[in-house]
């Protein structure tokens, strides 16, 4: 049987050098994971061309990038869709760790990067 029931702190994990994700679950349609950032760490700004990828913010501040040069600032409580073709990405801008649930689907994902990017 497939485990149903995660316990976040068993979950969260840090790394001192860079965002750290965790996928706690994965189907054939759908993936869940747990990111973790330290100040200034970041998710690389991408997107994906099959796939939606919600972002629920559980804890601190950040700055998101939906695309086009836009930042919007973002903390605890938001939630964060990012449908086929939309650029997401964020950056820990606070003082305190930062964590966010991402669940995306559908399966398997592909991944691009901007331009400016790479």
């Amino acid at each position: 049987m497939k485990k149903r029931f995660f316990k976040l702190d068993e979950v969260a994990q840090f790394d001192p050098n860079q965002g750290k994700k965790t996928i706690f679950y994965e189907t054939d349609k759908t993936a869940g994971a747990v990111w973790c950032l330290e100040p200034g760490q970041e998710v690389y700004k991408h997107w994906h061309t099959t796939s939606d990828d919600l972002w629920i913010c559980i804890q601190g501040t950040g700055t998101f990038y939906p695309g086009n040069g836009e930042e919007v600032e973002i903390t605890k409580g938001h939630l964060i869709i990012s449908y086929p073709g939309q650029q997401h990405g964020m950056k820990n801008t606070g003082n305190e760790r930062f964590i966010f649930v991402g669940v995306a689907g559908p399966q398997p994902m592909d991944l691009f990067f901007p331009e400016e990017d790479k």
